[in-house]
Order: structure tokens, then sequence, then C-alpha cells
């Protein structure tokens, strides 16, 4: 149900996920030169893969906090441009 104000009270998940990507990118290194050292060159690869999502997801997620908020119109706004009254 709307009630109205939730552009004021929306939050966005931004800062959890860069959270949670940083968590990720730091296991990923790990378990890459664990597994390396270890030649399970298997597990290394895919540690170096999520390796490297994990990188983008962090680029991604900066560039998107780094644009700011956007605007969203009120609920007075229609969805469409009205059209021409006579």
């Amino acid at each position: 149900m709307r009630t109205g104000s939730e552009p004021v009270e929306a939050r966005s998940p931004l800062r959890f996920r860069l959270t949670l990507a940083i968590w990720g990118l730091f296991w990923a290194i790990a378990g890459t030169v664990i597994f390396a050292e270890l030649d399970r060159i298997g597990w290394a690869v895919a540690c170096g893969v999520v390796m490297l999502t994990a990188a983008a997801d962090i680029v991604l997620v900066v560039h998107r906090m780094h644009q700011g908020a956007h605007w969203q119109p009120g609920r007075d706004v229609p969805p469409y441009r009205p059209v021409g009254r006579r």
C-alpha cells in the first residue's frame, strides 16, 4: 500500500552492496593466493573469477553512488505528458 512518503523514506542498498563486494573481493584474493600456493589451479582460477566479478561490481557501485540521487515524481505528477487541454 502506498503512503505517499516513499521518496522521503527510501534507502538505497548501494552501501550494503559495496560492503558485500569488498568482503567478497578480500576473500577471493585470499582464496586465489592460498589455492595457488597449494597447487590447486582450478580452485585458484575459480577464486580469480570471483575476484574479477567483485572488482567489477565495486567499480559499478561506486559509479552509481557518484551519480547521486535521482529525481522521483510525487503523487500529483502523471507518468506521461498530459494531453493538451482545449
